[in-house]
């Protein structure tokens, strides 16, 4: 049986009348900050509770490598002992294995019927929809009669059944969780004193901290002043420690607000991030965008500058954005530059990365050629021949049309009486 969908949205922590509910947008899409709003509502909402219900998606792209069936008789009769989560995974610790585990991707987000949680643009269940949502993939009753739901409007998130999900990827690939297993500043310079990676391609790297995404990323290196192309072992000590710094202030500030962008301080270039390269300013100041980790990046030339040897040889060219944002709604699925593997960044080990080089965005690719290999040099030979076949037409034409031309005046001259002498 369906039910309209009575979710009231507000801030984590605080209770508003029954009215409308607000809508709270956050970031394209889910990081650290949205997954870890998720994980504190299930953890106040859900724990304790016995499943009575389940019904999980017949959609194998996102439920990964089990049946819906078998999801669904794993998980009947379980209680919710606890919610955990690592960089951008979360999972379900019940009070029996195997338990279920959420790779957010592009738009997961997790819904809780009459609980407050934050919404992730394009991800949004209105009031007015069916209940659960048709996008939702995993859907549990509690004995309560709290409803939880996770939903996937873009299919690039995976839902999955583990014995063991810290000891087995995604989750045991990870790297340092950023909020949970922060480096010191002593232990983070000399990490990055050995990394020849552009420093945001190194923060988007999941195996060496988890939970840093696009956003947070150029966020935290606007506020660091460093530029995005920086060779993270070429960063001086105290470019180290305002990095360090800032990739804490920035995640925990995000969550204190239960990651609803609107409350993000108005001097974060997060909020101008999306806009047209013409039209993006932070603090007054032109945000230029460039790739960087293969990803569109946001930053500021006046502030993040690149220094020592980078300095001579960079020419930043700014790159437009190839996408548009659409007006209206959360449907806009275009409005961002994302991956298309599940919506992560790779991890990948440090060493085998290939990252673009500051003097340029990697080289151009080939011209599309209009002839097959191995056909240019036959279709010249025969342009040339054409050209001349149509030159030696064309001259023979002239000299033909000028000797008739001589005739023609020769044959009127000998018509012409000769002038009697006088």
């Amino acid at each position: 049986m369906h039910h309209r969908n009575l979710v009231t949205i507000v801030s984590l922590g605080k209770v508003s009348a029954p009215k409308k509910a607000r809508e709270i947008l956050t970031s394209a899409m889910p990081e650290l900050p949205e997954v870890e709003a998720a994980r504190r509502a299930i953890a106040e909402h859900c724990l304790n509770k016995k499943i009575k219900r389940a019904v999980i998606a017949n959609d194998t792209k996102v439920i990964d490598g089990v049946s819906p069936s078998d999801f669904e008789s794993s998980l009947l009769g379980k209680t919710i002992v606890n919610a955990h989560r690592k960089g951008k995974n979360l999972w379900l610790h019940l009070d029996s294995p195997p338990f279920p585990s959420f790779q957010f991707g592009m738009a997961g987000a997790i819904y809780i019927k009459g609980v407050p949680i934050t919404r992730y643009k394009r991800s949004a269940v209105n009031d007015t929809d069916e209940w659960p949502s048709k996008y939702s993939k995993f859907f549990i009753e509690l004995d309560d009669g709290l409803e939880l739901s996770f939903t996937d409007k873009r299919r690039f998130a995976k839902v999955r059944l583990l014995e063991d999900p810290v000891h087995v990827p995604p989750i045991s690939e990870l790297g340092p969780d950023a909020l949970l297993e922060p480096m010191t500043v002593d232990e983070f310079v000399v990490s990055l004193s050995k990394m020849k990676i552009a420093i945001k391609a190194l923060l988007l790297d999941q195996s060496y901290i988890s939970g840093i995404g696009n956003w947070i990323a150029d966020e935290v290196l606007y506020q660091a002043r460093i530029h995005p192309l920086q060779i993270a072992s070429s960063l001086r000590r105290e470019s180290c420690a305002a990095l360090h710094k800032c990739i804490k202030e920035v995640i925990e500030k995000a969550i204190e607000v239960g990651a609803d962008s609107c409350q993000f301080p108005d001097n974060w270039i997060f909020h101008s991030r999306e806009k047209k390269p013409d039209k993006a300013f932070v603090d007054g100041k032109k945000i230029d965008f460039i790739t960087a980790g293969g990803r569109t990046t946001a930053y500021v030339p006046e502030l993040q500058t690149l220094s020592g040897t980078q300095a001579a040889k960079a020419v930043d060219k700014p790159k437009n954005r190839t996408s548009k944002r659409k007006g209206g709604g959360d449907d806009d699925e275009d409005d961002v530059d994302e991956p298309i593997n599940e919506g992560e960044e790779v991890t990948q080990s440090i060493g085998s990365r290939k990252e673009l080089k500051p003097g340029g965005q990697g080289k151009k690719p080939p011209m599309k050629r209009k002839y097959k290999e191995g056909d240019d040099d036959a279709s010249a030979d025969d342009d040339d021949a054409q050209k001349k076949k149509t030159r030696k037409v064309t001259h023979n034409k002239q000299a033909k049309a000028e000797k008739t031309s001589k005739k023609n005046v020769a044959s009127q001259n000998s018509r012409k009486p000769k002038a009697k002498a006088k």
